[in-house]
């Protein structure tokens, strides 16, 4: 396995940070949340997706909502303290994360983002979060999520 371990991986390994590997086949294209969160036999309350924003300045902020949820712009913006902010565009996320539409996980981007988890992760002992590679769902304590990745809980879904 020591191979295939992703970024995010090798990341909660080095803090000790318990995690469970899920996989799943991509043949379909079907990579949105509920989708993989069917694939992995959990249930879409429990998966959440990483959405990264950029504000009219260039400022990046990292975002994980549930699967079935939208991103709140206007209330994302408030909780950033920004005036306002958009989604980064696909061609930008690469570059500014290392990582790629729907395997970007909020654990191991190049830089350490500003992360907002939706509030409603409060109600769960685990998450479930991208592992940085498509085809690959990392499930872990939402506690160790906040801690490794400096972020803050705060209502940004609708």
């Amino acid at each position: 396995m020591s191979g295939s371990k992703t970024n995010a991986m090798r990341i909660l390994d080095s803090k000790k940070v318990q995690y469970q590997t899920f996989s799943y086949e991509v043949t379909d294209g079907k990579i949105d949340g509920v989708s993989v969160a069917n694939k992995i036999g959990k249930v879409p309350e429990m998966v959440f997706k990483t959405l990264v924003s950029i504000t009219p300045s260039k400022s990046i902020y990292v975002f994980v909502i549930p699967v079935e949820k939208e991103l709140d712009l206007k209330l994302a913006a408030k909780v950033a303290g920004e005036k306002k902010l958009e989604l980064l565009p696909v061609k930008d996320l690469l570059t500014n994360t290392g990582y790629v539409r729907g395997g970007c996980s909020p654990i191991g981007m190049k830089k350490q983002f500003p992360t907002i988890i939706e509030q409603s992760a409060d109600r769960l002992t685990e998450i479930i979060v991208s592992g940085g590679k498509i085809g690959i769902q990392l499930q872990l304590n939402v506690n160790d999520l906040i801690q490794t990745t400096r972020s803050k809980l705060a209502k940004v879904a609708k």
